[in-house]
């Protein structure tokens, strides 16, 4: 079995608990929190796999380092170290949010503008590119690129939606270039 199919059987698990619970969002932002500690502290994992600690020791390290997380997501750890998934963690955050975005009509998007942009932009963004790709609302994660010269690229999922210049300018050179 692929670890992306079992990552996402730990999440479908976690998402039905939380939606029983009333908590997607909650446990999705813990999620976010703890796959940031992993992905920040790249010694963590290799530590939390290595057979010189017993599965007893991986657990008080994980119980201590995650003590403000919410008994679902503390449990959700303490199993997958139980079952030798340590590696598994990140991936079944990522699985975890797609779902909980995937019930409640959202999508993750990534904006490159030239300049940060306000909150009255970032919610135009999200209304217009939400209804192209049948969502209700984008979040969105803006990166300031000064290389895009002027404009947006919008990336949601595996579209690129791009409205910067540089592109244009790039279209309009491979347009000259192939007549």
């Amino acid at each position: 079995m692929s670890d992306s199919v079992v990552a996402k059987r730990y999440a479908l698990a976690l998402f039905e608990i939380a939606k029983e619970h009333q908590q997607l969002q909650e446990i999705g932002e813990e999620l976010q929190v703890v796959k940031a500690v992993f992905e920040e502290n790249k010694g963590l994992l290799p530590l939390l796999e290595s057979p010189k600690l017993t599965i007893e020791e991986k657990q008080a390290l994980v119980k201590n380092a995650f003590s403000e997380a919410s008994i679902y997501v503390a449990n959700l750890l303490m199993l997958l170290i139980e079952r030798h998934r340590e590696g598994d963690i990140t991936a079944v955050a990522d699985a975890y949010v797609n779902l909980a975005n995937e019930e409640q009509g959202l999508a993750e998007a990534t904006v490159e503008s030239v300049r940060p942009l306000t909150e009255e932009e970032t919610h135009q963004i999200s209304i217009k590119f939400a209804k192209k790709v049948g969502k209700q609302a984008l979040k969105i994660n803006n990166i300031v690129n000064p290389q895009l010269l002027g404009g947006l690229k919008v990336r949601i999922g595996n579209r690129i939606f791009d409205g910067s210049l540089r592109g244009k300018l790039n279209r309009l050179e491979q347009q000259l270039i192939t007549k």
